[in-house]
Formats: C-alpha cells, structure tokens, sequence
C-alpha cells in the first residue's frame, strides 16, 4: 500500500445558480481525502481510503465511483443508522462558489479508530489526514490523533494538509486540537494563514515554518495560490512558481496540490520536482470543473505544455 487516507466523503450536489432560483443540479461525491485518493491514484499509486458511508444511494454513489477510480474500499463501513453527508456546491460567480453543509449525526462524522485500525497494520509508506477530520467532533478528533501515532511509531510518513474549515469550528478550536498532532507529523502542507493554527508566529514569513521544523517536521510545504509554493526543510527554501491556466473552478485544487506533492515523494523527486508536480496537478483542478473530476492521469501531465487551443489530433 503506498497511501492510506481516512476521513468523510459526502454526497457533493452542484448547482449552476443558488438553491432559491430553482437551479439545475448536478450529484458527485467530494471530500478532501477522497479527493486526495483519486489524484494520487490516478498517478498510477496504489491507494486505499477507509471511512463510513451509509447504508443509502449516497453511500453506493461513493462506492461506486471511488471503485471507478481504483481507490482500494477495503476498509470502509456501511452504517446502517446514519445516513451518508450531503455537500452543496453554488456557483453564484463563475470562481465564486458557495459551500453548504449538511453532516450532522452523518455515517462519516462517527467514523472511529475501529474502523481502519486493520488498514494500519497493512504498513502504508505514507498515512495522509488532514485538519476537517478533527472538525466533525472529539471521537474523529481523537481517532486522527491515534491514527497518526501509530503510523509514526510504525515507520511510515505522515503528510498532514492544515485544511482549516470555518464553518466547522474556530480558530481556537482548531489550534488546540491539532497542535497535539505535529509530534507525529513528517509534512505539515497548508496556507500561509494555516501554519499560525500550528504555531504562535504571524503568517507572512519563514517563521512559522522553522518553528514547525523546529518541532520535529520534516517538511513544511506552503500553499501561495497564483504564486505557486514554497517548500522549508533544515536544508533551507525552495519556491516553484504557479502553471499558468484560465481558472474555471478553484475548488479542489489544493487536494490536487497535495496529492501530486504525495506522488513526488512517493517516486523519490527531488523538492523542485515535487512542487512542480503539486502545482501541475492544482492547475489541473483550477482549470476543470468540479473537486477532482478534470485530475490528470500520469500520461497527461505533459498536456499543460501544449499551447492554448491546440488539438491533439
């Protein structure tokens, strides 16, 4: 197993114009380490996610497409008494997008170490979590915590996306849970803004970065948007500029960023080739509708290189 990933997949409903104006709806799934599986295994890695559906259409929807996608579903349980989490997506500019969550008391919010601990003792080179697990309540919050001590202590990588979630909790919230996770976390990918939920720096510099690495991270890998990203070790900086692409939908995008950073250093790239591969697979997102569906496969990564307009013929 090269990757396991954990936490809730919804039913994802988009909707070309706001729910009050009678909209045309579209049904697909979406969730930040769902999302995360599908980029990486379509980069051709072997990839399972573990989580709870449930025992309703929207827990086959996911089934069937991560099925589909070739993300392993050894480690996912139906919960026969609650339902499957439902997320509405609506456009109200053409890269405006609002966000509605519907989760509460969902099979994904009681998803447990139970759960996936047999996915653990599968020995996955890497273990991905991200910040919204820790959000859906203090039995996921522990659940990631315990997740991420035991793939430590077992030798495997922990990447770990800040992924902060307004409307799930506050700021405060949020530092005091997921400071206890850095002792057990190599990579910390998140925002500028992110990095000061893990740290008492201000955004804006290195420090929080080094304060990160100064507690035992090995990598911390920043997210810049139209700037591209930056990536801080002991060894020192490494900034890669952004793919230039007509932006049609940002959602998404920083889940294609972390799963082409995964893949690099699951191929053993050096840190220039790793942000260049995260920032193709974002561009990749930006450019295409939806959470993951516009992802490239390995042989098309290249197709950024193409000057606008061309037809491969």
């Amino acid at each position: 197993m090269d990757v396991l990933t954990f936490g809730e997949t919804m039913i994802a409903l988009r909707a070309d114009r706001p729910l009050a104006l009678n909209p045309n709806i579209s049904a697909t799934i979406a969730g930040a380490e769902s999302n995360v599986a599908i980029g990486l295994a379509r980069l051709g890695h072997d990839v399972q996610w573990a989580g709870r559906v449930g025992d309703d259409t929207g827990g086959e929807l996911i089934r069937r497409t991560l099925r589909a996608e070739s993300v392993g579903q050894y480690y996912v349980t139906t919960d026969p008494h609650r339902p499957t989490g439902i997320l509405i997506f609506e456009e109200r500019l053409p890269d405006l997008t609002r966000v509605g969550y519907f989760r509460q008391n969902s099979a994904g919010s009681a998803l447990g170490i139970n759960d996936f601990s047999a996915a653990l003792s599968g020995s996955p080179r890497i273990l991905h979590i991200t910040g919204i697990t820790p959000a859906l309540g203090a039995g996921a919050a522990d659940t990631v915590l315990q997740a991420a001590a035991a793939a430590h202590a077992a030798g495997a990588t922990v990447t770990f996306d800040v992924n902060y979630r307004a409307k799930l909790w506050s700021r405060d919230e949020a530092a005091a849970t997921l400071r206890a996770l850095i002792p057990f976390v190599d990579v910390v990918i998140g925002s500028e803004d992110e990095l000061t939920l893990l740290t008492d720096e201000q955004p804006g510099s290195s420090a929080a970065a080094k304060a990160l690495i100064g507690h035992g991270v090995r990598e911390v890998v920043i997210k810049l948007g139209a700037d591209g990203a930056r990536l801080h070790d002991a060894g020192g900086t490494v900034h890669s500029p952004a793919r230039e692409v007509t932006a049609v939908d940002s959602v998404g995008a920083g889940d294609a960023f972390t799963a082409g950073y995964i893949s690099g250093l699951l191929t053993g790239r050096t840190a220039d080739e790793r942000l260049h591969l995260a920032n193709t697979m974002g561009a990749f997102a930006v450019a295409s509708k939806g959470d993951w569906e516009g992802l490239p496969t390995l042989s098309e990564l290249a197709l950024l290189n193409a000057g606008n307009g061309t037809a491969l013929r």
